[in-house]
């Protein structure tokens, strides 16, 4: 009998029409001879086109998920065609490409619970992105294109050969603007790109909602922390070489816009600070790197946020303190 290894799996997503299945054509081209692959593919519509598009031959199979996003609607489909797919396939490396209108941050959280572990090996999400878009700020401002950027390991730009002059700066705004989250930024001319590229392992960031600090209360012996999901929460996730620090609040809380300005630009040890506010001046988003204090109107959000970026870590507490002090109303 066979024992089923831990499967690596590549998570390749992108917004529509970034160019994730021309990526998956070269890079089932780079199959050894000796290898079994897999590829999940997920159509948000009813009628599949994508798995038509990958080349015919033998050594791997495509699976297809059909009506919603793998993340979403089709939670219970995806285990299901996944366990199935694993256990008569056994390949030796699965891609699994969901719909351009999915949210792989929560696919990756799904595929991160325990019951998945030991059978499938998970591999930095990679995450594609349209290279000659990048100038159209009524594209890029998209929410799901933001939150599929933030979710990302790796991004490979696609359409490289297509962009303009105004694509490219964009594109470094980009990187400083996810700078100490992307690790890796590739540049893939026709979707030609080595499996080697994509080949590292997942990042592995803690990370849970909690109760507001000065809500929270110290855990008894033998009591159980428990996440939280309602609003307002906190959360740090961290790795190896950065905190993030995030504070999710009510929509309806309102901040005193310039008291906020002056207690963010006041603190200190920060790497990055990226935040949407309701105030007094109506809604706003901060964007700050050390170099440049960013602050411009932006439309109605769900809810306040904001994450700092920290290489040490700060006193959260006093921060979540100076944040609440800005409010211009309460509860």
């Amino acid at each position: 009998m066979k024992i089923i290894k831990a499967v690596k799996t590549h998570i390749i997503s992108g917004f529509l029409g970034a160019g994730k299945t021309t990526l998956l054509q070269h890079l089932l081209k780079q199959k050894p001879e000796n290898e079994r692959w897999a590829v999940l593919m997920n159509e948000f519509g009813q009628i599949g086109v994508d798995q038509r598009l990958l080349p015919s031959q033998e050594g791997y199979v495509v699976k297809e998920l059909l009506g919603g996003c793998l993340c979403c609607t089709s939670q219970l489909p995806m285990q299901l065609a996944l366990s199935r797919l694993i256990q008569e396939q056994q390949p030796d490396r699965l891609f699994i490409e969901p719909t351009g209108l999915g949210h792989p941050y929560q696919l990756l959280e799904q595929l991160s619970e325990p019951h998945w572990h030991g059978h499938i090996d998970l591999r930095a999400l990679v995450i594609l992105v349209d290279g000659s878009r990048l100038h159209d700020a009524s594209w890029t401002a998209q929410n799901l294109y933001q939150e599929q950027l933030q979710a990302a390991q790796i991004v490979v730009i696609s359409h490289c050969d297509l962009m303009q002059d105004s694509d490219k700066q964009a594109l470094q705004s980009l990187k400083e603007h996810y700078w100490g989250r992307v690790d890796h930024w590739i540049l893939a001319e026709q979707g030609r790109l080595a499996l080697a590229q994509l080949d590292i392992g997942l990042r592995t960031m803690q990370r849970q909602l909690k109760p507001l600090i000065h809500l929270q209360k110290p855990i008894a012996q033998g009591e159980e922390s428990v996440e939280i999901k309602a609003l307002p929460y906190h959360y740090i996730q961290h790795n190896d070489q950065y905190q993030i620090a995030g504070w999710r609040l009510p929509k309806h809380w309102c901040f005193d816009f310039y008291l906020l300005l002056d207690t963010l630009t006041d603190l200190d040890g920060w790497l990055r600070i990226k935040a949407i506010f309701n105030t007094n001046q109506g809604w706003k988003s901060f964007n700050f790197n050390p170099a440049q204090f960013n602050y411009q109107t932006q439309p109605e959000n769900l809810d306040n946020r904001i994450e700092i970026i920290s290489q040490t870590t700060l006193d959260w507490g006093h921060i979540e303190a100076l944040l609440l002090a800005c409010q211009t109303k309460q509860d």
